[in-house]
Parts: C-alpha cells; sequence; structure tokens
C-alpha cells in the first residue's frame, strides 16, 4: 500500500514545490526529478504486483471521506467562482446540482456505507498506472521546453503561468492514479471531478475568448457526466447495498438485474468523459489549450479515465442488454462518424482529436460488446492509442513551434526540413492503421469479437470506420514522405527535454509492438481470465495465435529498421528537382506552363468537405447518440420500477 501512496502522493507533492518555487532552473529540476521519480515508482509498482494477481487492500479511514467530500466542495467553489466571472450560468447550475446531490449522498446513505477495502490493484490497474506514470510524465518533461518556446511568443507584459500550468499537470497525474487504484467508488468519483476541474483550468490557461468558450464547454459537459456517476452511486447504495467496486461487480454477475440501473448511469459518465457523441465538442475545443495540455488528455489522462470505467463494467454490459445495446451503439455511430469527419480536417491537431474520439468510440464498442475477446481488443486499443497518440501531439507541437503551422499541407519537406521529428512523426502515424503496428492487431480481435457474437451492424461499423482511418492517415503520411528541394534543417535548436519525451515515446512504441505477445501472456490474458471467471475464456488459442503475435514482433522491428536506418547519412546522392519540363526555379519547384507562364508544382491532399464536412456529419451522430442514452436511462429506470 505504500507504493500507491507514493503514486499518488508524489505528483501532489511536486505540484506543491511548483506552485511555490517559480525560478526556471528550479522548475526544470523539480518536474524532471519528480518525472523521473513518477515513472519509476510506476514500473515498481508494476513489477511489485504483476504475478500477484487482484490485490485488496484494508485501509479506511472516516477522514479521507471527509477529505474527499471537501474536496468535491472545493471543487464546485472553483467552478463557481469562474461562472460569476465570466457570467455562464449553466455551469454554475450543474455544479450547484453536482454538490446537492453529492451531499445527499454522502450524509444520507454513504456515511452510513462503510468500505473496507479502499484500495486495490489488478492487472487493468498495473496496465494504466504504468500509462500515467511514464507517459504522463513523459508529456510533463516535454513542456519544459515546449512551455519556453511558448512564454517567449506572449506579450512580454503577460504574467508568467507556467507555475500554474505545470502544478495542474501534476495534479492531474495524481487524480488519475487515485481513479485506477481506488475501490472505493465515492474516492473514485472525487479524484474523477478533480480531472475535470483541471481539465478546465488547462483549457482556459491562455484566457482567450476561445480558451473560456472551450474551458466551459467542457465543464458544462463533464459535469453532466459528473451527476451521473453520483447519481449511480446512489443506486449502488440503495439497490446493491455498496460502494464498493469489487462488491459491486461481483453482485451485478451474480445477480445483473439488480446493476442494471446504476451501470447505465456510469456507463453515461464514461461516455461523456470519453468524449463520445454528443460530446465530442469538449475534446475539439481542448485543441486551443498548449501542446501538452492536449498530449496529456487524450493519451494518459481524462478521456482514458472515461474508457477505463467502461473496460471495468464490461463483464457487467456482457449481461445487461439495455447498457450493452447504448454503450455498443454510441462508441460504434462516434468510431464511424468520427472517422469520416477526420477526412475533412487538415489542422493537425483536429485530425488527432478526431482519430482520439475515434479510437475512444471503438474502444467503447469494444466494451460495450463485453465478450473476453472484445475485452481483450479494448485494452491493447487503449496501450497502443496513448503511446502513439502522445508521441504525435509531441511531434506536432515541435513541428509547430519550428515550421509556424501545425497544417497539414504545411509539413511538405518535413522530411528534409526535420528529418529526425519527421521519421518519429511517421512511426506514429503507421502505429494508428497499418500492419504489423499493435493497433491494427487490436482491431483484429475487435473484430474476432464482433463475428463470434454474430453482430454483422458492427462488422460494418468497424470496416467502414477503418476505411475511413486509412484514408485521412495516408494522406498525412505522404505528406511527410514527399522529398523535393534543399530547404534547410530547422529541428536543431528543438529543446533537449523535448527530444527526451519524443525518443521515451518512440521507445515506449517499439517496446509495445515487439514485446505484444508477452504483454498479452503476462498482463491482458489473465486480466481478462480473472474478470470473466463467470464464463469460459479460451479465445486466443484458435482466434489470434501467439504465432502471428510474434510474426509482427519481427515485422515491426524491420519496419523499424528500414525507416531509421539512414538517418544522419551523409546527403552526397542528392540531387536537384526534376520537374520534366522547361524549369524557372529548382528550389522553389516553379517550372514554364503551356501558356509560358510560371506555375509552381505543388501537391495537396483531397478534403472532400462537401462530403464528409463537420456540419454534415455531426448533427447526426449527436441526435442518434443522444436519442439512443435517453432511451437506454428511461428504460433502465422503468426497468426497476416494474421490478
Amino acid at each position: 500500500m505504500q507504493l500507491i501512496a507514493t503514486l499518488i502522493l508524489l505528483p501532489l507533492i511536486a505540484a506543491i514545490l511548483l506552485l511555490i518555487i517559480r525560478q526556471n532552473t528550479a522548475r526544470t529540476i523539480i518536474v524532471c526529478a519528480f518525472g523521473t521519480l513518477i515513472a519509476l515508482a510506476s514500473v515498481v509498482f508494476a513489477g511489485t504486483y504483476l504475478a500477484a494477481g487482484p490485490v485488496f487492500f484494508d485501509f479506511n479511514h472516516p477522514l479521507i471521506d471527509h477529505a474527499c467530500t471537501a474536496i468535491s466542495g472545493l471543487c464546485v467553489v472553483v467552478i463557481l467562482a469562474f461562472s460569476a466571472k465570466y457570467k455562464n450560468i449553466w455551469a454554475a447550475l450543474l455544479a450547484i446540482i453536482q454538490i446537492i446531490v453529492v451531499m445527499v449522498v454522502e450524509f444520507g446513505f454513504a456515511s452510513q456505507m462503510e468500505v473496507e477495502i479502499g484500495l486495490y490493484t489488478d492487472l487493468l490497474s498495473i496496465i494504466m498506472v504504468l500509462i500515467i506514470g511514464i507517459i504522463g510524465s513523459g508529456i510533463c518533461i516535454y513542456a519544459l521546453g515546449y512551455m519556453e518556446d511558448f512564454q517567449a511568443h506572449q506579450d512580454a507584459a503577460a504574467r508568467d503561468r507556467r507555475p500554474t500550468f505545470f502544478a495542474l499537470m501534476f495534479i492531474f497525474l495524481s487524480a488519475m492514479f487515485a481513479i485506477v487504484l481506488s475501490n472505493n467508488m465515492s474516492w473514485m468519483f472525487t479524484a474523477w471531478e478533480v480531472t475535470t476541474l483541471c481539465s478546465f483550468l488547462l483549457i482556459g490557461y491562455t484566457k482567450t475568448d476561445e480558451a473560456i468558450r472551450n474551458a466551459f464547454r467542457q465543464i458544462i459537459m463533464n459535469l453532466a457526466g459528473g451527476i451521473a456517476f453520483i447519481v449511480a452511486l446512489w443506486f449502488a447504495i440503495t439497490d446493491v447495498g455498496t460502494l464498493s467496486l469489487i462488491e459491486f461487480l461481483q453482485a451485478g454477475i451474480a445477480n445483473p438485474a439488480i446493476v442494471a440501473v446504476p451501470i447505465t448511469f456510469l456507463a453515461f459518465a464514461g461516455i461523456t468523459k470519453a468524449a463520445q457523441m454528443p460530446f465530442q465538442t469538449w475534446l475539439l475545443g481542448a485543441m486551443v489549450a498548449p501542446t501538452p495540455t492536449s498530449a496529456l488528455l487524450h493519451s494518459s489522462t481524462m478521456v482514458k479515465a472515461g474508457v477505463f470505467l467502461l473496460v471495468k463494467l464490461a463483464p457487467l454490459f456482457l449481461l445487461n442488454t439495455i447498457p450493452s445495446v447504448m454503450v455498443m451503439l454510441v462508441g460504434g455511430i462516434t468510431f464511424l462518424l468520427c472517422s469520416f469527419m477526420a477526412i475533412s480536417q487538415t489542422n493537425a491537431k483536429r485530425v488527432l482529436a478526431y482519430s482520439t474520439i475515434a479510437n475512444l468510440g471503438l474502444i467503447t464498442m469494444c466494451a460495450g460488446v463485453g465478450t473476453p475477446e472484445a475485452v481483450w481488443a479494448a485494452i491493447f486499443l487503449i496501450i497502443f492509442h496513448a503511446i502513439a497518440k502522445s508521441l504525435l501531439f509531441l511531434c506536432v507541437g515541435t513541428a509547430e513551434h519550428h515550421i509556424g503551422s501545425r497544417d497539414i499541407e504545411d509539413m511538405d519537406l518535413l522530411f528534409e526540413r526535420m528529418p529526425r521529428l519527421a521519421r518519429f512523426m511517421m512511426l506514429g502515424i503507421m502505429c494508428m492503421f497499418i500492419a504489423p503496428f499493435g493497433m491494427l492487431i487490436a482491431k483484429w480481435g475487435a473484430l474476432v469479437s464482433f463475428a463470434n457474437m454474430d453482430q454483422i451492424a458492427l462488422i460494418l461499423i468497424l470496416a467502414f470506420g477503418s476505411a475511413a482511418t486509412f484514408m485521412f492517415w495516408a494522406k498525412w503520411l505522404g505528406k511527410l514522405a514527399g522529398i523535393a528541394g534543399q530547404p534547410p534543417n530547422v529541428e536543431l535548436s528543438v529543446h533537449k527535454s523535448e527530444w527526451v519525451s519524443i525518443l521515451l515515446m518512440v521507445m515506449l512504441l517499439v517496446f509495445a509492438c515487439i514485446a505484444l505477445p508477452a504483454i498479452s501472456a503476462y498482463l491482458v490474458e489473465p486480466y481478462v481470465v480473472s474478470a470473466y471467471q463467470f464464463a469460459p475464456v479460451a479465445f486466443l488459442v484458435q482466434d489470434i495465435s501467439f504465432d502471428n503475435l510474434y510474426l509482427a514482433s519481427i515485422s515491426v522491428c524491420i519496419v523499424v529498421i528500414a525507416l531509421f536506418c539512414g538517418l544522419g547519412r551523409s546527403k552526397k546522392r542528392q540531387v536537384d528537382v526534376y520537374l520534366a519540363g522547361v524549369s524557372r526555379d529548382d528550389d522553389a519547384r516553379a517550372f514554364q506552363n503551356s501558356l509560358s507562364g510560371q506555375t509552381v508544382a505543388t501537391a495537396r491532399n483531397w478534403y472532400m468537405e462537401d462530403v464528409f464536412g463537420e456540419a454534415r456529419i455531426a448533427p447526426v451522430g449527436v441526435v442518434f447518440n443522444s436519442v439512443v442514452m435517453l432511451c437506454a436511462v428511461v428504460l433502465a429506470l422503468v426497468g426497476i420500477t416494474l421490478a
């Protein structure tokens, strides 16, 4: 239990120090030191409990319960203060509703409910701890160099708010550790709301009108999810008689009907946190924040909390039709439509945002299916999405600072202008959509689960969504791979902290792909077996054989060698551009056209805004998913009333 306390407290100590000590050199030392310590503590934690199976800690104290209630109240006070400052009525109203429900549940019901096992760990928690501790810490270290450049571009008279920024980043990590290691669902809820508040403050960091507007959109949507979470706890107490997550899952497996309502509300909370349609706009709006915020939200915090909860509930979805159908449909439609909308995006961060929402939709869909194969696929989707998406966000942030744009169409010749960064970015993109990398193997597992359940509609959704995925990633990859002219190398001024973090993500990505068979054998499969003790689990033997996983690992090694073997070599063989005609300016790629005028050779991707534009597609998903969730909640409540 000391390791759990270390994981939760280390980021909090770092946050306090960063708020007190505001000098740049000291900040660098604190962030690097605590980031390294948190990552090492995560690895030690994983090594300690890897072979132990589920471990439960008999830990409970009234002071912690009171502290959690106080923290929830403090979060509401902060939200109300900002709501009053910026005159946002909806945020204030939802915050008041939430704190009223929290007080009713806490003092009316939860105070009489004792949860002896306050903390726990299992293999899914270990996976999440590694993602939070290593990737999250890497992003914090990356932010040192990025935020130095970011601050340099601000008004000289503007106050340096980086101490607050880094403190919020570390508080985020602490809250995420609490979410994935708390068995007491009341404690989990408190940490859940802390991530919501931190996200609100980070999205609004620049204090521009757009940032404030998008921050409030996030807080409104996630407050709705928070209210659903606390209502779920209310039903968990009254219907199931427990606030223990483990006991709740066991009761639901023994008697699925008694958990139908609470898991429907918990699923709603997970869907909002995971930015599924109709809540996708809060994550898209988060793109106005500095890139480290985007990377943290997408890879190791916030949205991952949502899918973590859904995957934990997956065995109960298998036994409860109403919430299962809700989660499957919401995730499936989100995956399909957001993949389509990503095709029309030229802004790299919006492509990454839509890709994140789409992949979270696929994870949500797998959780809703609830079979062992689907959970296996969902966990691998979480792992590879976290690593690849953090790498891509960090690469885009660095590229933006050095080429002056985050537009994909401005990434021509990046292979020459930033040769190492371009290769790292290409590796991240390839991991997201092609063989032999882990994301495609995870999709293979999802396909197996859908086929075994005879889910023809989900198979079609996976097929068409994956086709759209191929299109938007391939367009970006083509831009990066194009080589022409002799542009200057602009990556020589990239900060060391940025290179350290990017290289960390690259190594994690390659390691995860190569070690995929071992990760499956020692982490993912044992978790699936333990979660489905009530049902036979024998899926990998015939459907996803280890031979294929090992072949994929070997293929990854070959691809990585081919991608990086020429890096840093001499350019003696470089030749001038050949334009197949009368050239006017080779360096500018200009040639004489048929009318004796001058034309510049360009290559631009096709974005098909009229077909896949947001205005055309988004309303369909918003309306459909809203109706699905409303019907599911009504049917669940009607069912318990009739019972």
